[in-house]
């Protein structure tokens, strides 16, 4: 069986790498959190464990999903990439229903951010997105109802 791979870009792989070193800087404060709540006695009723334990536990599963991501990412640099159709790492300027610009880049879903234009390529949206030229008419379902764009411009930066 095949290992998926998760796209991202270089700058999503950074961010990345340093939360994962935050977090294992944190991995001995946690610790040191436990030893003091269990120096105070009776862990049965010791709120500080409880809540030491369980951060202990969100840590650590934070940390394996990073590390699970980034042994598997395939960091793309859109300046490599060429082409009329919409692919990951694209930027995309769109017009909406009011023909104003929008733009969005096609990203990995752990750099996602719409309100800097960055949208998960595994997204309703950025599925709509996907495979489309300059000139397509795009129909979106988004909570929100249906969103038309014309796909204006295509950039790779």
């Amino acid at each position: 069986m095949a290992v998926e791979k998760v796209p991202m870009l270089a700058e999503g792989h950074a961010k990345l790498e340093a939360e994962l070193k935050e977090l294992k800087d944190e991995r001995p404060r946690i610790v040191d959190a436990i030893e003091e709540a269990r120096a105070h006695g009776d862990l049965s009723e010791n709120a500080e464990y409880h809540a030491a334990k369980e951060r202990q536990g969100q840590v650590e599963a934070t940390i394996a999903d990073i590390e699970d991501k980034l042994s598997r990412a395939q960091v793309i640099d859109p300046s490599t990439l060429s082409g009329d159709k919409a692919v990951f790492g694209a930027t995309l300027t769109l017009l909406d229903e009011d023909d104003k610009p929008v733009k969005y880049q096609l990203v990995g879903q752990a750099e996602a951010d719409a309100k800097v234009g960055k949208i998960s390529y595994n997204s309703p949206i950025g599925r709509a997105f996907i495979g489309r030229s300059v000139g397509d008419e795009i129909e979106v379902t988004v909570p929100a109802g249906d969103k038309y764009y014309l796909l204006e411009k295509i950039e790779f930066i």
